[in-house]
């Protein structure tokens, strides 16, 4: 079968939430999933109700057992790689060559975390390496703690973080441009802010044990946060048209409706509130919109 009613590029969270929304809707739909999830490396998920501290593959293996008991829902493995739209919906294409058909498109696509240049660095992402203190800073509360970032970003940031730990350093990885203000309210606060340039993060097994500086000094640290930039995994606004915020995330309503008729967004493209509860919550909210606007058009 290759025409379904709704098609949903991506089987994590927000994908497999809106699928069980739509199955049980009883919505023919085809779930199109590439199974590499961003939180793979990450040993545990927090701040989710009934799963707090599950391993998030756990979590995943779960909801798509419970998803594919729905007859009418579908899964298909492979990536994506180009999107259009037709008179009927929409067209999507596999790297395969594999084309399917769907009146509705919901991409649950997630976006690819783009790595920095520092060794050690993608070892330790998600594991010790952190993007979220609601999602992982509890675990390492009144540790000593790092914050990679500079500027506004990471003086907004300390204020979140200083309230997990007093122990918590600053690595702008090289001259800061903080603020004088700034960097005196972080004094007031016995934050340090450290500007030496960063050699390599020394860790076992994605654990930190210490920065290690091109000046030679050696920070020793449990955890680090940092705030990298990213891609969406689907060229959505290539191939398609939908609008992008300005800071890269497919932009939607409070219905997860892009600007694009007949196409939604759920997840982590289209938020910088990253969570499994968060993508959860929209992916379900995703599935009963899209099932009501294919109810009002067939009734």
């Amino acid at each position: 079968m290759k025409n379904f009613e709704v098609i949903i590029i991506g089987g994590s969270y927000a994908g497999l939430s809106a699928g069980m929304s739509l199955g049980r809707s009883l919505r023919n739909a085809l779930i199109i999933d590439s199974g590499k999830p961003c939180n793979r490396q990450t040993p545990h998920s927090h701040n989710f109700i009934t799963h707090d501290g599950q391993a998030p593959k756990e979590i995943a293996d779960i909801a798509r057992k419970q998803v594919e008991a729905y007859e009418t829902v579908k899964f298909h493995e492979g990536s994506v790689i180009k999107l259009r739209k037709t008179d009927e919906g929409f067209e999507t294409e596999t790297s395969a060559g594999e084309k399917f058909y769907a009146k509705k498109l919901v991409l649950a696509s997630g976006v690819k975390d783009i790595m920095l240049g520092i060794s050690g660095f993608a070892e330790c992402w998600g594991i010790s390496v952190l993007h979220c203190p609601y999602c992982h800073g509890y675990e390492v509360r009144n540790e000593v703690t790092g914050i990679l970032s500079d500027g506004d970003m990471a003086y907004d940031f300390s204020k979140l973080v200083y309230n997990l730990t007093k122990n918590l350093f600053i690595f702008s990885n090289g001259e800061s441009v903080l603020s004088k203000d700034q960097k005196n309210k972080l004094g007031q606060n016995n934050i340090s802010l450290v500007e030496d340039e960063i050699e390599k993060i020394e860790h076992e097994s994605g654990d930190i044990r210490k920065i290690i500086f091109k000046s030679g000094k050696e920070i020793s640290l449990k955890a680090l946060y940092a705030k990298i930039p990213f891609q969406q995994n689907i060229n959505a606004s290539g191939d398609l048209g939908c609008e992008l915020t300005e800071y890269g995330f497919i932009k939607t309503d409070s219905m997860q409706k892009t600007n694009i008729p007949g196409v939604f967004a759920c997840g982590d493209n289209v938020t910088m509130m990253r969570s499994v509860a968060n993508a959860v919550a929209q992916g379900n909210l995703t599935g009963a919109v899209v099932n009501k606007e294919l109810a009002e058009e067939s009734f």
